[in-house]
């Protein structure tokens, strides 16, 4: 977040102070605007109520804890990257590039408190907006492969230490073995057997994660689903500010893979009537700036419409678009974008800007 608020000179439109919850009184980071030297205490609410907006990175308990006792005393703007107060009906989620109008009825309406939405959901409300713009989405399923960056620092870097021990296990062999006995090999090292209660490097995940994959992200919910499923359908008729009776149904599935960067899905999508393909792709590529429309093709597939190939930019690639064989109003479709941009980071800063120009 602080990198993308110096690389869009955030910091110089603000006076900016830094709080923390364990480092009160210590050195405050650098940016590029005024800011205060020293890092303010976060759980004192005579200093946080000085502030005219707050963006916070502090999680959902800090949010539980500290807003409502704040909010009895400032009724300034507060800006969140926890999922706490999504659903509340005094905040809106915010992503702009789909939601302006419900954001700015929001401020108009006299709502303060404003929180980014699940990764997963924004990423495909900006990568399906020309879709629901034009009000041609009846439903749609969405299949997720979710990066290990997106359960936390500490899962990214487990990743990688069972990504070493999957090739510790066979680099003596690697050139001179067959695939069936380095797979053999893999397989039986304790990385592998870890299920089977020997020795591996799981303390962050539970499970193997290289070379695998785990089909559960977060708690259970109702019916089957589990939270990470059900944000799916809540968040997107919340951020769309759709009413009951004009429901989009959203479900599908939730998968942690083996990627360190970057959330993709796969779409299934029921429109409401049968639209040419070529004016569905106009649609898509046109509703945004960072969304691209990819050809159906192998090669231009496989040269943008993969984690490796939008990490660390704000693009969002949708491609592998078809008619499906369930008939002329069932879409296919499969997109990939960085979760750590659009997923956090974008939508606060963006909401920031907007909050100081109303």
């Amino acid at each position: 977040l602080m990198g993308r608020m110096e690389e869009e000179g955030d910091f110089k439109l603000v006076k900016t102070r830094f709080y923390s919850t364990s480092n009160a009184g210590g050195e405050a980071p650098k940016c590029s605007g005024e800011s205060d030297p020293l890092l303010g205490d976060a759980m004192d609410i005579d200093d946080l109520k000085q502030c005219d907006t707050i963006i916070s990175c502090q999680g959902g308990d800090y949010t539980n804890e500290i807003l409502p006792k704040l909010r009895a005393v400032w009724n300034g703007y507060w800006i969140d990257a926890a999922s706490a107060k999504r659903m509340d009906a005094d905040t809106i989620i915010v992503l702009d590039p789909v939601n302006s109008d419900v954001i700015q009825a929001g401020l108009a309406g006299g709502i303060k408190t404003f929180a980014g939405g699940n990764c997963t959901v924004s990423l495909m409300l900006l990568a399906l907006g020309g879709l629901f713009k034009a009000d041609l989405v009846e439903w749609l399923s969405s299949m997720s492969y979710q990066a290990a960056s997106g359960a936390g620092q500490g899962h990214m870097k487990e990743l990688v230490a069972q990504m070493g021990e999957v090739h510790n296990a066979v680099q003596d062999t690697l050139h001179t073995t067959t695939a069936v006995e380095v797979e053999e090999a893999v397989r039986n090292t304790p990385m592998t057997t870890a299920v089977r209660n020997t020795p591996m490097t799981t303390a962050v995940w539970g499970h193997p994660l290289a070379g695998s994959l785990l089909p559960w992200i977060d708690k259970a919910v109702d019916a089957g689903q589990t939270r990470e499923e059900w944000k799916g359908d809540a968040e997107t008729n919340k951020i769309l500010g759709l009413p009951d009776d004009k429901r989009v149904i959203v479900d599908g599935l939730c998968v942690r893979v083996g990627v360190l960067r970057c959330h993709s899905q796969a779409f299934m999508i029921k429109l409401k009537k049968d639209v040419p393909l070529p004016e569905l792709e106009a649609m898509l590529a046109a509703h945004n700036e960072w969304v691209s429309v990819i050809p159906n093709t192998k090669e231009a597939t496989l040269a943008h419409l993969t984690p490796a190939a939008v990490s660390g930019t704000l693009k969002i690639n949708i491609g592998r678009i078809h008619k499906m064989k369930q008939g002329g109003e069932y879409l296919a479709a499969f997109s990939v974008g960085d979760q750590l941009l659009w997923g956090a980071a974008e939508p606060l800063r963006r909401t920031l800007r907007i909050v100081l120009a109303y």
